[in-house]
């Protein structure tokens, strides 16, 4: 379906390493028997010693971080009914206070393995290669005094929250508590806290006629997570009493970002929306979104335009922009390529935006966002092309 090309047919770009290692660096995919274990060990010490370190958030605050375990038992699971209720793994960002708490693993070892061996066939990546990925968030820091706006954000299907980490943490050093969730079963892996490990039963069975219920389902996992961190007298993160009921929006990419639609739709607390490059098959709905802000933000296509979004684009009721970010690929507006480029693999064909300028474009269009709608602050950032962002195209 040409509706898909943002996000099924693109997703073996979600990982733009593994793509690249498969297509150019034979050594890291599936070598030839003769060379294998000389090519393995090679890659293996070449990557080894690979240390990645993600931009530093732009804002004022310092960023903590916990992890939440969230249990939904008014619904059952959609994709493993067996499982029982519906279980989900979330990091909280929020603004800390600065010389506490301790470093923040950017992810498990288990949730990297099981990351690698999904997206590098032949994997000989080494797990460390993703583990000992420099972050700025601190464990358990201790929170700032005031309250914050809220901020869901979804990764794309297949991939970790960890693909959002530089996003969530330049959003919470602006000012905003995030919620970075992981979708059970729709990603590589999860270690939820008893042990026990989520792989991702969805990848290879969605067809092209369960992407609206995809992103439906994952509208639910937001609305759910808002749920929790907003009750009352007991919220589920003692941190709680940070976020302002009374601002929310949300966001993500590719299956992220077309979340966003579906949960501004059925939430009427969620005032504001954002889609990374993802294809929207959950509609809009004929009467709109209530008035309520989205924006898009997508790669150049080659053909036509995605028609999931200038559907979207014509039934949009409030304000509205759909940006294009040339010489980007689909997994631009993650931390992906800083995989990429810290291994030496060459992006995607097409690609002229490094990661760091990918992701330094991504932060400042998303916080512009975010501060206009949630915090009532002039963006002139958002009212057209710019001199300084000449990679930026504003459709009209």
């Amino acid at each position: 379906m040409t509706a898909l090309r943002r996000t099924a047919a693109a997703a073996a770009l979600l990982l733009a390493l593994p793509l690249s290692v498969v297509a150019a660096a034979p050594a890291l995919a599936a070598p030839a028997p003769a060379t294998a274990s000389a090519s393995a060990s090679a890659s293996a010490t070449v990557t080894a010693g690979v240390h990645v370190e993600l931009p530093r958030p732009t804002g004022p605050y310092a960023v903590g971080r916990q992890i939440l375990h969230l249990v939904d038992r008014n619904r059952t699971d959609p994709w493993v009914p067996s499982a029982g209720p519906r279980q989900l793994m979330v990091s909280m960002y929020y603004p800390a206070e600065r010389g506490t708490g301790g470093p923040a693993p950017y992810m498990t070892p288990e949730a990297a393995r099981l990351m690698l061996d999904l997206k590098v066939p032949g994997n000989t990546v080494p797990t460390e290669a993703v583990t000992g990925t420099r972050t700025w968030s601190r464990t358990d820091a201790l929170p700032q005094h005031g309250r914050f706006p809220l901020v869901v954000l979804s990764p794309g299907f297949t991939m970790p929250r960890t693909e959002l980490t530089a996003l969530a943490e330049d959003l919470t050093s602006r000012g905003y508590v995030v919620a970075l969730v992981d979708h059970t079963y729709e990603n590589s892996g999860e270690t939820f806290p008893d042990g026990h490990t989520t792989t991702c039963v969805m990848c290879g069975r969605l067809t092209p006629d369960d992407w609206a219920g995809l992103d439906e389902s994952r509208a639910k996992d937001i609305s759910f997570v808002i749920d929790q961190l907003t009750a009352r007298p007991h919220p589920a993160w003692q941190y709680a009493h940070l976020i302002d009921r009374d601002r929310i929006g949300t966001g993500g990419h590719s299956a992220g970002g077309a979340a966003a639609v579906p949960a501004l739709a059925s939430d009427p607390r969620i005032r504001a929306g954002v889609n990374l490059d993802g294809s929207m098959d959950s509609p809009v709905p004929a009467t709109g979104l209530h008035g309520k802000a989205f924006m898009m933000i997508g790669h150049p296509l080659d053909g036509p335009e995605d028609p999931s979004w200038t559907d979207t684009w014509e039934r949009l009721d409030g304000w509205k922009r759909w940006l294009t970010m040339d010489g980007s690929n689909h997994s631009t507006f993650t931390d992906i390529p800083f995989f990429a480029e810290a291994l030496g693999i060459p992006q995607p064909p097409g690609t002229t935006v490094t990661g760091a300028r990918g992701l330094q474009l991504t932060r400042q269009y998303v916080a512009a966002f975010f501060d206009l709608q949630l915090k009532g602050r002039p963006q002139p950032l958002l009212d057209g092309p710019t001199a300084a962002n000449p990679e930026m195209s504003f459709h009209p």
